[in-house]
């Protein structure tokens, strides 16, 4: 891990790994340290925005916590009701030398984890795809993914939130509001949030 002044307020947190990232941000969240205004995680890096004293006892907290056993957060979990009907569903399957049914099982059987948001307001990167779903984004993006698309790349499984573009293997889809701006809390999915698909 290398940490690097990120203006006058905070710094930025390189880390070797999605889940080194991970462990990091549930370390910091779970101590609490007073003057951590906030922590912003990426897929390799954690920003945390703090005082200067807050800034180096983070550090300090980093530098001997075991990370290969992070703290396992408040248990939030939430479930989302799919209909596995998405438009790559059967080139996800061929790709993965698997059936439809295979696919739907794998996707619905694993346990993900908000690694953190970005791309649009509510949209959250999932960790804890099965390996075997791992798959490229599609060599077109589309011009149009409807919101509650459920999709999959690379190492991440998602939801779109919102109508957009996106290049994501669709899946199936999701009557759930991902996004609400009128809600004491906009995001349904902030890092460290559980989150498990039920075929329906």
């Amino acid at each position: 891990m290398r940490w690097r002044r990120y203006g006058e307020q905070a710094a930025l947190l390189d880390c070797a790994s999605l889940e080194e990232m991970s462990a990091a941000r549930a370390t910091l969240t779970e101590a609490a340290l007073d003057g951590v205004e906030e922590i912003v995680p990426g897929a390799r890096t954690l920003l945390v925005v703090a005082s200067a004293g807050a800034l180096e006892a983070a550090r300090s907290l980093l530098a001997s916590a075991d990370l290969a056993h992070p703290p396992a957060g408040d248990g939030r979990e939430v479930v989302l009701d799919v209909r596995y009907s998405g438009e790559d569903l059967s080139l996800v399957a061929e790709d993965a030398g698997l059936s439809v049914d295979e696919v739907i099982t794998l996707h619905t059987n694993a346990v993900y984890t908000v690694a953190f948001t970005g791309f649009a307001p509510g949209f959250g990167y999932l960790a804890g795809l099965p390996a075997e779903l791992h798959q490229p984004r599609l060599t077109s993006p589309r011009t149009r993914v409807p919101a509650g698309s459920v999709a999959i790349a690379d190492e991440y499984t998602g939801v779109y939130p919102r109508e957009s573009p996106g290049g994501w293997r669709l899946l199936g889809h999701t009557e759930a509001t991902l996004f609400d701006p009128s809600a004491a809390q906009p995001a349904l999915f902030t890092p460290g949030l559980r989150v498990r698909f039920r075929s329906v």
